[in-house]
């Protein structure tokens, strides 16, 4: 992992990373088609880092519509090998208020509107998702984020986040569910990275920024834009130090994780029964364990 990128994917709110230095921007084709954004590689606390905004720079892109494949596929052909995802989330608990941090340890899931494994046509793989989030990279960035959080907010660590298709906000009755089954936090982008970056042997992490009570809390108004737009802002100054700081740890420790071999034992389908066309758009993943594809 000596010469090895951390990834991160900046949501609503964190378009861009202020400190990121010496920055060059590249625009990528990839088999699955175009990233949300050009993306931007630069030096960020001695650590050489990939920036994709995962919504386009304007936010352009709805959580169903970004195009997570050709994102990381993107992230994984410069070498990333660690990504932290910082995004904003409602709460679903008390204790855990806006403008607080949440680093999760599991997913639920209940998208139904995306693509959710690169490994199709003809050729399938069936990569563990136990645990979702990697250990130590969530360790590493917990640990700055405790750190950096000012007294009067919380960095919570471990939960459920809840994975909802959107783009529209929960109804009472959903969020009543959802607090029922015991998660944290609700989101809209997380679990689709979190399970094709684990197929793309790259470790995941989040920095959920808690913006609303989604509509469950009487004591406080509906989720709205203007809400989450004005919380985001006062988290993203936040979020940016933390992630320099997690960046310059990730630099020295270059930290091995399970994600980044995966595959090893996950790919179903013999290679001689996968065609040359699938075989191609898979080697960026599959040549350690399959060989180079050769046309």
């Amino acid at each position: 992992m000596k010469n090895a990128r951390l990834g991160v994917l900046g949501g609503s709110g964190l378009y861009s990373i202020e400190n990121l230095k010496e920055i060059k921007e590249l625009e990528i084709e990839t088999p699955f088609g175009k990233p949300s954004d050009r993306l931007r590689i630069g030096n960020l606390g001695g650590m050489e880092v990939v920036f994709l905004a995962r919504h386009g720079r304007h936010h352009t892109f709805s959580p169903t519509n970004v195009p997570y494949r050709a994102n990381i596929w993107a992230l994984r052909s410069l070498n990333v090998r660690w990504i932290l995802s910082p995004s904003a989330v409602g709460s679903l608990q008390e204790q855990v208020r806006p403008l607080d941090m949440v680093v999760p340890d599991q997913f639920i899931d209940r998208t139904h509107q995306r693509p959710l494994t690169f490994f199709c046509d003809g050729a399938v793989a069936h990569v563990t998702m136990a645990d979702p989030f990697c250990p130590t990279l969530s360790r590493l960035l917990s640990e700055e984020g405790e750190n950096l959080m000012p007294e009067a907010r919380q960095l919570h660590k471990g939960g459920t986040y809840l994975a909802m298709e959107g783009p529209a906000f929960s109804t009472r009755a959903e969020s009543q569910l959802y607090r029922s089954w015991g998660c944290k936090v609700i989101g809209m982008t997380n679990h689709t990275e979190a399970r094709l970056a684990r197929e793309a042997e790259i470790a995941y992490t989040s920095l959920s920024m808690v913006t609303d009570y989604d509509c469950w809390h009487k004591g406080f108004g509906n989720v709205s834009v203007e809400m989450v737009i004005e919380n985001l802002s006062t988290n993203a100054k936040l979020a940016t130090k933390i992630i320099e700081a997690t960046a310059k740890k990730i630099s020295i420790t270059r930290p091995p994780s399970e994600a980044h071999n995966s595959l090893k034992n996950s790919l179903m389908t013999p290679k001689e029964k996968v065609s040359g066309e699938t075989r191609e758009k898979l080697n960026l993943f599959t040549e350690t364990y399959w060989g180079k594809f050769k046309k």
